[in-house]
């Protein structure tokens, strides 16, 4: 029976500074065609209460093979149960023995706000110093970790629904300038960096609202018919993606703007994987708006699993010498 590392293995074994050039690796050979990744398939409940996803992917340059089984459950009281939990799976490509086994909630809050810090690397002016995060709950503090370590952030504006939960951010990031707004709008407000990390099904975010030259990390919704910024804001963007099969058959954030006339396939500027190897050029000017929509890939799960797995065994054979 394969190991089983759980979460505080994970976060020993997986900083955000070691996770963000893990994601970066990952994002390279998914551009170079070495990640084999379909589309997630999500499994509703009856009573669309909850969903089970299911995540597999294949990695060519080490010969892995990792699937992630995930449920998500959204009006889960997050003091008794997180709303997102499951495991990933890794196996040998070569004959298919199952490896290592890994709680999925600390290596998708990790990867998710890594791959953010990709994207905010390549697609922000290198003098973004004012952060704007719309949402208060796990990636919210993941966000503010990531972005601070590839970007000088001098102030944090948040906003979240649940005023005590913003309150809470706060005092626990004591080092750092928070300041709390009451609407969304005040967030965003001349900021250089915006991270929308909400469970929100409609828009929170007005396309009218984001100053000349800001970068967004779109990050919360993946299905369909959800979205947390509205046509104007994905219009008015640079559009960039994790993974375009995935944006065109689960993101909302583009599929709407989409079947509204505003938006085309064409319009996306490209995958993050092909502007780190200069396929496709990133930010053009100054004053661009540019938008990062996250789905989180099974490809983030399966690279970041096996950093984790190369680490542990290297600690165990050291250990027996």
């Amino acid at each position: 029976m394969p190991s089983y590392i759980d979460k505080q293995s994970i976060s020993t074994h997986l900083p955000m500074a070691e996770c963000i050039p893990v994601m970066e690796s990952m994002f390279r050979a998914l551009a170079a065609g070495q990640v084999l990744q379909p589309l997630r398939t999500l499994m509703w409940l009856p009573d669309k209460t909850g969903l089970l996803g299911m995540m597999p992917a294949h990695a060519s340059d080490s010969n892995i093979i990792g699937v992630k089984l995930i449920t998500i459950f959204h009006k889960n009281d997050p003091s008794l149960y997180p709303s997102h939990q499951g495991v990933i799976i890794l196996f040998d490509g070569n004959n298919g023995t199952p490896l290592m086994l890994f709680d999925t909630e600390e290596i998708t809050a990790i990867r998710t706000a890594a791959a953010s810090a990709v994207a905010t690397n390549l697609l922000a002016n290198k003098a973004a110093s004012t952060l704007a995060i719309l949402g208060t709950g796990e990636q919210a503090q993941r966000h503010i970790e990531s972005i601070s370590l590839v970007r000088p952030i001098k102030t944090i504006r948040l906003w979240g629904r649940d005023k005590q939960k913003a309150e809470q951010l706060k005092r626990s990031n004591p080092n750092t300038n928070i300041v709390l707004t009451d609407t969304p709008q005040q967030a965003v407000a001349n900021a250089d960096i915006i991270c929308t990390v909400t469970a929100a099904t409609q828009p929170i975010l007005n396309g009218n609202w984001i100053s000349p030259g800001a970068h967004l990390n779109v990050i919360g919704s993946c299905t369909p018919n959800a979205r947390e910024v509205d046509t104007d804001t994905i219009t008015r963007a640079n559009l960039f993606t994790d993974r375009y099969e995935s944006l065109f058959n689960e993101a909302g954030d583009f599929l709407i703007p989409k079947k509204e006339g505003h938006i085309t396939e064409s319009d996306v500027r490209g995958e993050i994987g092909e502007v780190l190897t200069a396929t496709k050029p990133g930010r053009r000017h100054p004053t661009d708006i540019t938008l990062f929509k996250s789905l989180g890939i099974a490809a983030e799960d399966l690279y970041s699993a096996y950093h984790i797995y190369k680490k542990v065994l290297l600690q165990t054979v050291s250990s027996t010498h």
